[in-house]
Formats: structure tokens, C-alpha cells, sequence
């Protein structure tokens, strides 16, 4: 007999957990199911641990510098990698367990451990246990993806999960694919002391971005070592005796590149295609994203699909808006939207970008009349003292309705900074409030308003 739930819950990633707490908490019976690690990518091999992973980076970085800011450090500086890991492991752990023991304590809640394959519209089996119940949440993310390469079986290469158990240092990394997780690995591992080689496709790195932007991180990239590839095709892959060969064309010319180990970071899937999807006839698209309307809900009334399973937002504040769009939906009486979030995210190099609203060329291909403003970081007083004077920081703003239309900031506090134009976004209001606001100095905020005090048209 099945056991009848108000809720089924499948995964425990950014939202799933929240929205459990919300229905529980509401007096609906909940059943909560996970395969295997509590709290999904973003705990476990995403945000957590690499940005613990980029603090150790950096704290090797700074202390390489020391000197430059007259502060000298005795001896050659090493990086334990061991204790590197153990520090990342402490942290992904403690939230982990944080997760777990939450979401099992939890009244009205029950954790069921194992993996869940829909059997119908209402019906979801987890090992011998069939569940039931009216509504139906799929929380089930996504995982890397590696492209078809000739030769790529033939080497134990790395993605994104298998870097989490990295406790060595890798003499040459290459890494396949120039954009967030490629160019985070990359940056992270030539301070703790590995070479490293990023090979693109593209002609540019992260290649969403302006061609501004993506010139300027290269440059970074560059500054401190790393050798970029871009304009490559043909890849081919070979296991020389231990090393790995990366054969391609680059800008028309052969070209190959060997290292010690090989990181494919060219992109992910979502993991839809062992939930048997098709038994409860919710549709997917071409890539195997599950198709949701504005509110998340699926082609199956009753069952909605929140975070990356979705191809709605593929970062964890995106997770979580889910679960806040679907909480106030059912419980608030509220009418929230994908729609009305700002696209926003951030790059985790150092300096690190932090993006909102549409890029430049988004503007432009739209055609409106727009106003823009830029800044060079080594104009700023504060990035001056710390002597990280790399990136910009660049506005956009409608010339009609004088609302921002997006922003980068890439530089030392980018990724904090732009929040603070990202509020005047949603508050829509002209660009004139934050351009007269008084900022604290000395800070990097402070010069947003000048920035905005120098617009000109945008051609």
C-alpha cells in the first residue's frame, strides 16, 4: 500500500529543504527524498566548497605578496594541499550534517534516503517504499557534462564533483571550457603553485559577457600565470604514458598543450533522466530541462520543478528564489514570477565580477536609446591601497525612464558592490536617487555615484 503524503519533496538542494520547512511548518505532511548528499551542489561541490578552496588560494596569493605591502614573510611560501582539503572538508561537512539533521528533526517532515522514480502523476517509488501525494516538488539539480572528445575515456580526467577530492597538487592542469568553474579551478590552482593551461572554444573567455569584461578577466587570468586557449576546435585527447595530450586547432594552426591532469569544465546536465519523467508525462525540453511556466509548474498540474533541474537559473540564489516563488505562491496568496527577477550572478576570480541586468550588448540588440558609464578600478582610491587595481565598473541606464538597465562591476568587491545597484533596479526608480546618495569613504561603493554623474549616450 502506498503511504499518502501532502507533499513529496525530490532532492535537497537550495530549495527543496526551505519549501519542506515552509509546508511542514504550514501542518502539510511531507516526505523528503534524497540519493545521496544533503544539501545538493552548492554544499557539497559547488559554492561552499569552492569558495573555501579560493580563500586558501588567495591566503597563498597574499602572502607571495607580502613584500609588496613591506610585510616579510620568512622562506619559501607552500601550500599544504592535504590541510587545504581538510579545511574545505570541515566546512562542507558542518553543512552537510547541518542540512540533514535539520530536515530529519523536523515535525510534519519524513527523510526518506534512496532514489526517487515517479510511477504516475501522484505516485513516486523510493527503493520499496511507493509514496503518494497531491503535490510534488522536483528539487533534482544537475551535474557536469563532458563533451564528446576522441580520447577523452582514455584518461582519468576531473570535473567539477572529482576536484572536491583533490589533496595533491596537480604539476600541469589543463582545463577544458573558459568560464565560471574553468576559470575559478584555474585561477585557485596556479596560486596554490600547479601550471595551468585554459583551453576555450570560443574566441573569448565567458563569453556571455561584453567583450570588455572578457578581455579584462583574460588579462587577470594572464597577469598571474595561467596561459589561455581560445579559438580551439578539433580537440582530440591522448593518454601519453601517464601525461595528458590535448590535440586541436587553434585560430586555424595546430596546436597541442600536455599536463599532469585534465579538468573538464565545459558545462552541465540536469539530472532528469532517471526519474522517469515519461511514466508521469511531464515534458522536458531538448536538453532534458523540465518545462516550467512563470510560477515553476510543470505540463502536470500538481507538480512543479525548482533550481537547475529547471533551466530557469542555474546558480544557488536562483535555487532559492525558486522556493520563495512557489512558497508565497501556494501559502501567502501571493502572485510571484520568474519574470520578475533581475538576472544577476557573480564570478569568483579575484578580482572578482559581479553582474546585474542586461550586458552592453544586450542593450544595444535591443535598441533602445541608453546612457552608459565607466570607471577603471585603478581610479579608485580604495583598490589603490590594497593594490588590486584590475577591472572596471560600468552602468547602464534607459535615456527615457532613467531606470539602470544593468551593471558590471569587475573588480576588488565587484561581487558586493553590485547588489547595491541591483536594489535600485527592482525599487525602479531613476538613477539620479543612487547618483546623489552620500557613500562612506573611503569604499569602492562610493564611486558608483560618480559613475553615474558621467554618463554619456551609448552608440
Amino acid at each position: 500500500m502506498p503511504t499518502r503524503y501532502d507533499a513529496i519533496i525530490i532532492g535537497t538542494g537550495q530549495s527543496g529543504p526551505s519549501l519542506a520547512a515552509r509546508l511542514a511548518g504550514a501542518g502539510r505532511k511531507v516526505a523528503v527524498v534524497e540519493r545521496k548528499r544533503f544539501g545538493g551542489t552548492c554544499v557539497n561541490n559547488g559554492c561552499v566548497p569552492t569558495k573555501t578552496l579560493v580563500a586558501s588560494a588567495r591566503a597563498a596569493y597574499m602572502a607571495r605578496r607580502g613584500a609588496d605591502f613591506g610585510v616579510r614573510v620568512g622562506g619559501h611560501i607552500t601550500v599544504d594541499m592535504k590541510r587545504v582539503k581538510a579545511r574545505k572538508d570541515e566546512l562542507v561537512r558542518g553543512s552537510t550534517q547541518g542540512i540533514e539533521k535539520w530536515l530529519k528533526g523536523m515535525e510534519n517532515c519524513t527523510v526518506y534516503e534512496g532514489h526517487a522514480r515517479f510511477e504516475g502523476p501522484r505516485a513516486v517509488r523510493v527503493g520499496g517504499d511507493l509514496l503518494e501525494a497531491e503535490s510534488i516538488f522536483i528539487n533534482a539539480g544537475a551535474r557536469a557534462d563532458a563533451p564528446p572528445v576522441p580520447g577523452l575515456e582514455s584518461v582519468p580526467y576531473l570535473t567539477n564533483t572529482s576536484m572536491m577530492e583533490v589533496d595533491f597538487l596537480p604539476e600541469h592542469l589543463l582545463i577544458l571550457g573558459g568560464s565560471y568553474v574553468g576559470l575559478e579551478f584555474g585561477q585557485m590552482y596556479r596560486r596554490f603553485g600547479s601550471e595551468v593551461t585554459v583551453v576555450q572554444r570560443g574566441p573569448r573567455l565567458i563569453s556571455r559577457e561584453d567583450e570588455d569584461v572578457s578581455d579584462a578577466i583574460r588579462e587577470i587570468m594572464e597577469s598571474e600565470g595561467v596561459k589561455v586557449l581560445t579559438d580551439t576546435c578539433d580537440w582530440e585527447v591522448e593518454n601519453r604514458k601517464g601525461k595528458v595530450a590535448l590535440r586541436m586547432s587553434c585560430a586555424g594552426a595546430a596546436r597541442e598543450a600536455v599536463g599532469s591532469h585534465l579538468l573538464v569544465a565545459t558545462g552541465r546536465v540536469p539530472n532528469t533522466h532517471d526519474l522517469g519523467l515519461e511514466k508521469a508525462g511531464i515534458e522536458v525540453d531538448a536538453r532534458g530541462y523540465i518545462k516550467v511556466d512563470e510560477e515553476l509548474k510543470t505540463s502536470v498540474p500538481g507538480v512543479w520543478a525548482l533550481g537547475d533541474c529547471n533551466g530557469r537559473g542555474a546558480f544557488t540564489h536562483t535555487s532559492y528564489n525558486d522556493f520563495e516563488i512557489v512558497a508565497a505562491n501556494l501559502l501567502d496568496g501571493d502572485r510571484r514570477r520568474v519574470s520578475d527577477r533581475i538576472p544577476c550572478y557573480g564570478l569568483f576570480i579575484d578580482p572578482p565580477l559581479g553582474r546585474a541586468g542586461m550586458t552592453e550588448r544586450e542593450v544595444c540588440q535591443s535598441g533602445r536609446r541608453a546612457l552608459i558609464g565607466k570607471k577603471p578600478m585603478s581610479h579608485i582610491g580604495r583598490a589603490k591601497e590594497r593594490s588590486e587595481t584590475q577591472g572596471f565598473m560600468k552602468i547602464l541606464v534607459d535615456a527615457g525612464s532613467k531606470e539602470i538597465l544593468g551593471a558590471a562591476i569587475l573588480g576588488i568587491g565587484g561581487d558586493e558592490v553590485v547588489h547595491s545597484i541591483l536594489d535600485v533596479m527592482y525599487a525602479k526608480v531613476p538613477y539620479t536617487v543612487v547618483q546623489r546618495a552620500m557613500h562612506i569613504h573611503p569604499t569602492v561603493a562610493e564611486f558608483i555615484p560618480t559613475v553615474l554623474g558621467e554618463l554619456k549616450p551609448l552608440e
